[in-house]
């Protein structure tokens, strides 16, 4: 498979973290919109879920809320407000989903936990989707605490979490700050923090292949480029991104869906703000700390999932990760599959997933 046309965002080689562009907690007054308003009395979406523009139609709930089985909710953590989508009843597994998505990534997991006997909840991270659009806080370390405050506010004692590309990131990251609050940890498409900034800065086909994070350390131009013909870009890049083992995915339809979320406004910006403070802070003391603080290990059983022709994170990349986990740890293939595993084969890694949560002694 090719390399996916990533080089849009701009240079494809490393960005110095000192260089001209902006910090990443530096946003313009038009990229820091205001928190988004609560949900109505009816559970229509808040004005903030409202994306303006011609594709498509939207249902009562706007571009995030969207019709199923599930129920949509507002919920509060780490000082901010999160929308949740929920369905079963059970242990909790909380999805944590990655970029350019939104909760609605994990449509076919939801119903298979609920299925299984989980309660499964997806969530939108800071900034996308239906949760709030804050000025500051898109550290990883933070939104880590969004996380782990949304199983509290969920009244459970902990989560299984299960996250793809950033929020498999953000999955990790919660594991080491917060093991109580994590009873398993599952991660898709996205190698341990410190073997993804070795791999940025080590391995040049990793480089190459991530060439958007580097693109997104300019100011402005990313947002801009994301949003340009009702965001035809987010379409783009998924397409690109996933494998040809499933060539239904993804339709017309369902790229229609993560471009109107896009579009809400700040949203664009939000999403890539975390991927800037990733690179930025390479160099400076708040990443530097982050870095030492992810060598302590991962203390809860971890299934790393991975799909083969993943072009955005090569597999070798991911594949060393098992070095940071002092548990019992599985890693599994998905032959022919790109970057959305869980999309790409539902119900393989559903199959995967559940089989391995109900596993009482997961194998190492």
């Amino acid at each position: 498979m090719t390399v996916p046309h990533s080089s849009a965002f701009g240079p494809t080689g490393p960005v110095p973290p000192g260089g001209p562009a902006a910090p990443a907690d530096e946003a313009s007054p038009a990229d820091q919109a205001a928190p988004a308003g609560q949900a109505s009395p009816a559970g229509r979406a808040a004005p903030a879920d409202q994306a303006p523009g011609p594709m498509g139609r939207t249902g009562a709930g706007g571009p995030v809320r969207l019709d199923g089985p599930w129920a949509h909710r507002d919920v509060a953590a780490n000082g901010a407000r999160f929308h949740i989508a929920e369905l079963g009843d059970g242990p909790l597994v909380l999805l944590l989903h990655g970029f350019p998505q939104f909760w609605w990534t994990w449509r076919h997991q939801m119903t298979a936990l609920a299925d299984a006997g989980f309660r499964a909840v997806a969530m939108d991270l800071r900034g996308v989707g239906g949760s709030d659009r804050t000025p500051r806080g898109y550290d990883p370390a933070n939104l880590a605490l969004d996380v782990t405050g949304v199983i509290r506010s969920l009244g459970e004692p902990d989560a299984a979490l299960v996250g793809h590309d950033l929020g498999g990131y953000l999955a990790w990251t919660a594991a080491v700050m917060r093991p109580k609050l994590v009873r398993r940890l599952v991660v898709s498409s996205m190698p341990h923090p410190r073997r993804w900034r070795s791999s940025m800065l080590s391995d040049f086909a990793q480089s190459r292949a991530g060439s958007y994070v580097w693109g997104f350390q300019r100011p402005w131009l990313p947002e801009r480029q994301l949003l340009a013909d009702d965001a035809e870009l987010v379409g783009s890049l998924i397409q690109d991104w996933a494998g040809p083992r499933t060539p239904e995915f993804p339709d017309e339809e369902t790229l229609d869906v993560y471009r109107r979320a896009m579009s809400i406004p700040s949203t664009a910006h939000c999403s890539i703000e975390p991927y800037r403070w990733m690179v930025r802070s390479m160099a400076r003391p708040d990443g530097v700390q982050f870095n030492r603080r992810m060598k302590r290990p991962v203390r809860v059983p971890t299934l790393h999932l991975h799909g083969s022709l993943d072009p955005a994170v090569r597999t070798r990349s991911s594949a060393g990760s098992g070095q940071y986990v002092e548990a019992p740890y599985r890693w599994r293939l998905f032959d022919g599959v790109g970057h959305f595993p869980h999309e790409e084969d539902p119900i393989g890694f559903s199959t995967e997933l559940i089989n391995w949560l109900k596993d009482p002694e997961p194998d190492r």
